[in-house]
This record gives structure tokens, sequence and C-alpha cells, in this order.
């Protein structure tokens, strides 16, 4: 496995400054935003897409430092009903085109959040019982059946005839692919194209096991986020694992996202990893800081010097 950087962390650095400093620090790839809820300040994807010259400019960029790019990443909801899902549908479509020019083969997304009828105007995340109230059951499957499905059908066909090969779908919460259970789902009814972008952040506040889906996922993982989170002693035992404060309350939440490290100990991330290529995984790693714990360059350092003594190389 290799390490790369989700370079959101470092927005605040033009584009070069940006891979100076990531190739500073020993890290080799980069994964860099074409829209969605990224302010993408590395990758003006219109003006790529436009001129040929200055996408030769970001490929010899990156390799007169032996760097690449890990993947492109487009999280967003290209599900919503309203202006939002509009402008990340486009964005989608743009990052997939963009891709292929530049011979990315990975495109890292999230699946998306349809309202829960054709009527709605908000996305709908139902992680209730579907038995009750019994109409749950048939938004759920209005959901799947009639937006997500036929939307992931027509974008498979797209990146295909691009020549990208994967989408890794990050298992975010407020998407209707959360787990891998779900991921199964999308990816029993479009193809093996889709698979899953392994975040263990996420599935440990949800309560689930990252080894442990890892080993159930197999050749479905696509891609691995570096990633942590802590669950906060004497608040998540007192209001359980789900919280509705925002992420810079870090003090009254029940839990953080943390630099690697910081959540889980070093044996916990070696095992993840050392599962994680057991089950046939073998491509990058990329550090996804979001800390508001601390200092943007302490959690960068501190999840880099982490992930350099746990990934399996």
């Amino acid at each position: 496995m290799r390490l790369s950087l989700c370079t959101d962390c470092l927005g605040h650095l033009p584009f070069e400054p940006m891979l100076d400093k990531v190739a500073g620090m020993g890290v080799q790839g980069v994964e860099m935003a074409g829209g969605g809820w990224s302010s993408a300040p590395h990758l003006g994807t219109d003006e790529l897409l436009a001129d040929a010259g200055k996408r030769r400019a970001v490929l010899h960029a990156l390799e007169s430092r032996s760097m690449e790019i890990a993947a492109l990443n487009v999280s967003g909801n290209p599900l919503d009903p309203g202006e939002l899902g509009a402008k990340h549908r486009a964005d989608t479509e743009k990052t997939i085109e963009l891709a292929g020019l530049l011979g990315v083969k990975k495109i890292v997304m999230m699946s998306g959040l349809p309202p829960a009828s054709p009527e709605d105007r908000i996305p709908n995340w139902i992680t209730y019982t579907v038995s009750w109230p019994a109409t749950l059951k048939d938004c759920l499957d209005y959901q799947w059946n009639e937006v997500a499905i036929p939307y992931w059908h027509e974008l498979v066909a797209r990146a295909r005839a691009c020549g990208v090969e994967k989408f890794a779908l990050e298992n975010f919460s407020s998407m209707l692919v959360w787990n891998p259970e779900t991921l199964f789902r999308l990816r029993d009814a479009v193809g093996p194209m889709v698979g899953l972008n392994l975040d263990p952040s996420h599935l440990i506040w949800m309560g689930a096991d990252p080894i442990a889906a890892a080993r159930a996922l197999g050749p479905a993982i696509h891609h691995v986020h570096g990633k942590d989170v802590r669950l906060e002693r004497g608040l998540v035992d007192v209001n359980g694992l789900l919280e509705t404060k925002p992420v810079e309350d870090v003090a009254s939440r029940a839990w953080n996202y943390v630099a690697v490290g910081c959540g889980r100990d070093l044996q916990w991330w070696k095992e993840f990893f050392s599962v994680v290529r057991m089950m046939g995984y073998n491509d990058w790693v990329s550090l996804e800081m979001e800390d508001l714990t601390m200092s943007v360059e302490a959690g960068i350092k501190t999840s880099i010097d982490a992930l350099k003594q746990t990934i399996s190389q």
C-alpha cells in the first residue's frame, strides 16, 4: 500500500506549493476534489477540461515530484432533488470526464441520498425499522429502485466510456450506501465497478467493526481512507452514538473525528491494514484529516506518522 493525502485540508495552499508540502512529508499521492461539497481549490475542473496544456502542466508538476493522483474525489449528494443535487450531478460528470483525460482510473464519491418520495424536497436517511410505520418500506424501495439504481446504471456506463475503472463509495452517514450491506445491494444491481471507499471512522461511530467489515468486503474494497474517530468517554456512555451537534462543538460531542492514532491505538491500525491487505487490497491509503481538536499541521503530522508505522507496504 502507498500513502496519499486528501488535499482539502491544505486548501489554503496553491496547487504547486501544496504538492511541495505533501512531497516534503514523504507522501507519494494526492486525492484531489473535482467539486461536490469541496471547494476544489487544487483542481479547476472546468479550466482543465477546456485546456489540454493545463492538464499536461498538472501531470508534469506531479511527475517532477515523483507523485501520482491516487484518485479524483467528488463527494456530495448527486441524488438530492434540488439545486444542490443538480450541481453535484454536473460536478460528478465533469470529474469523470477529467479523470479519463488525466488517465485516472478511480473516482471516490458517495452514493447519494434521495428523498423518500417524488413529492419530497429533502433527502431522507431511513435507518429505522421499516416495520413501523409500514410506509417506510415503500419509501426505501422508491429510493433504491426508482432513483439510485437507475442513476448508477447510467453513471457506470458513462465512466466506462471515459476509461474510469472503479468507483469507491465512502460509507458515509446520510447516504444510501453507508455500510457493506448497502454497498453490496448497489454493487449487485449495477456491477463490480462499484466498490467501497472503506473509511473506518464512520463504521466505528455507527457501532461496526471495520476489521470485520474488511473481511466481508474482500475485492469490493476499492479505496481506503486513513481516518480515525474517538468515542468520547462519559458522553457516549450517557447519550449513545447518535449525534446532532455541530462538528465544531468538539467538547460536547459524543464522538469526534481525530488524527490517526488518537482514537484507536496503533496496534489496532496495524491489524486493520493487515486484514485489508490480506483481503487483496494493495493500493492507496488516503489520509483524510478532519481533526478539529488540534491544528491542521499537528493533525497531519500525527496522522502521517501513525500511518507510516501501520500501513501494510
